[in-house]
């Protein structure tokens, strides 16, 4: 998402496919993941969702102010996906520089131009001006080496102790001595707290919010999952092993100019995960495995003509499971270079957008991932939560994929191949996990407990939570989350 020329025709090979896609969506089982802005068949939809991706958003504002009702749900969603956009990109060339100044010496308006224009920087045309990404300069100082040459030098973080290839290696030795494949527990204890302002946009005396705040699933190397309160009490706890496991809220506001919290504290162990894989163990599927993990699931899951073509060329004659999934795993890996990425809820279909730009964050590089070994006949599904490293914290995402006799492995296409002489250290996110993990989504897009009225800020992962304020979304700028946790070596 980083050339405009290329972002926008990535984009509308999503659109000029939009028949083939809707009429998918109807024949598969469960949500999309996406907004329905990007999948209506809709005509009114359709064209707003052309101006939309050219950037010429004042026109398709007009042109949903006079269309029917009959879409009115979709024409909602269609702009509130324009706010967004804007929201994403709000940063003029003028912003742009003032930022750079304090990291660039001498930079100039003329460096802006060159590097934008040699998708360096992230921006689109917004009503014919150059907007840029809201995380900017970040994807500069990984796309352009003439910025990072120039970069100031920036003052060094304080020295940790902590160090991931230590953790790696110290796993890997407790696997290897006690043959177990769950090895060195951390017992976390994380307190989320989500606060919705003083203010809130459309919020009165009356008013109802609902807030769903994420919850550790208890699954395999995950285990001991303890709620140890929530202020105020909460309405319901989604069950364990629903795809996205939640606390939930419904809270009457009182005094409109008070901001709101929603606290959860829970704790869990995180084991390790770490089985012993050898190519020639690998067996093939059985028989009864079923299609759920195997097929398309559009728009963000689908094999494109470009993605079975590539594919081929990956696996080539390779029929052991486990060995193209490790084929895949290290194209991945040298081919599509991590950036901070735009919400998801802007990004119509995550493979072709990993496929078409070569760039994407861990979301985007799991899904690739997942929808490569599932056209290579080898399950695939996503995984996500938090990575809960003591450097380094943040919300994340991965991949599972499944060869038999282990069943599901874990795969972190964007942690990928470590920087280590140690083989086992170097491939040890394909197949293995690390302890430090909070795992609360066991898939992508599926509804929340109970469901959610209005298109969700994250329509297809679920990590900082959701609020609605009498049955409207409040999205990310209109409320803060805050995630502390504690932890501790051991069961």
């Amino acid at each position: 998402m980083i050339v405009s020329g290329l972002l926008i025709g990535s984009l509308m090979s999503v659109s000029a496919a939009t028949a083939t896609t809707t009429q998918m969506l109807r024949e598969q089982d469960g949500p999309t993941g996406a907004s329905r802005a990007w999948t209506s068949d809709d005509p009114a939809i359709a064209r707003a969702r052309q101006l939309l991706l050219r950037g010429e958003l004042a026109q398709a504002q007009q042109l949903l102010s006079g269309a029917s009702d009959a879409a009115s749900d979709q024409i909602a969603e269609m702009l509130d996906l324009i706010r967004r956009f804007r929201l994403e990109y709000n940063l003029t060339e003028t912003q742009l520089l003032e930022r750079l100044k304090g990291q660039i010496r001498d930079v100039t308006a003329g460096d802006i131009a060159r590097w934008r224009d040699a998708g360096q920087l992230q921006h689109r045309l917004l009503d014919g001006q150059a907007m840029y990404f809201r995380r900017e300069p970040a994807n500069l100082f990984r796309f352009c080496p003439e910025a990072i040459a120039r970069r100031t030098p920036q003052p060094q973080q304080d020295p940790q102790d902590w160090k991931l290839a230590d953790h790696l290696a110290r796993v890997i030795a407790e696997a290897g001595h006690s043959r177990d494949v769950e090895v060195t527990p951390i017992r976390h204890r994380i307190t989320y707290t989500l606060t919705v302002p003083g203010s809130a946009r459309g919020a009165k005396r009356g008013s109802l919010l609902r807030v769903w705040l994420p919850f550790a699933q208890e699954y395999r190397q995950q285990k001991n999952v303890t709620l140890l309160s929530t202020n105020p009490p909460a309405t319901s706890i989604c069950p364990n092993g629903w795809p996205h496991r939640t606390i939930y809220f419904e809270h009457t506001i009182d005094d409109p100019t008070r901001p709101v919290e929603f606290t959860a504290v829970f704790e869990y162990v995180s084991y390790a995960y770490y089985p012993d894989l050898r190519d020639q163990d690998a067996r093939p599927l059985p028989a009864d495995f079923g299609e759920q993990y195997l097929g398309e699931r559009p728009p963000h899951i689908v094999f494109t003509a470009e993605l079975r073509k590539t594919l081929a060329e990956i696996v080539g004659n390779e029929t052991n499971p486990l060995a193209k999934a490790r084929r895949i795993f290290h194209w991945i890996d040298a081919n599509i270079r991590y950036c901070a990425e735009e919400e998801y809820c802007l990004i119509p279909s995550f493979t072709i957008k990993a496929l078409s730009t070569r760039r994407g964050d861990c979301g985007i590089q799991s899904i690739l991932f997942i929808t490569m070994c599932r056209a290579a006949g080898i399950p695939a599904r996503w995984q996500s939560g938090w990575e809960t490293k003591p450097v380094g914290w943040n919300m994340h995402d991965w991949a599972e994929f499944y060869v038999h006799p282990w069943g599901w492995l874990p795969a972190d296409v964007s942690y990928g191949l470590q920087k280590s002489d140690d083989p086992a250290i170097r491939e040890f996110y394909f197949g293995h996990q690390d302890s430090y993990r909070l795992i609360t989504n066991l898939d992508y897009g599926r509804e929340l407990v109970p469901a959610k009225r209005w298109l969700r800020s994250e329509p297809a992962d679920f990590q900082r939570g959701e609020v609605e304020l009498d049955g409207r979304n409040l999205y990310f700028d209109e409320w803060d989350y805050d995630f502390k946790f504690q932890q501790w070596a051991g069961q």
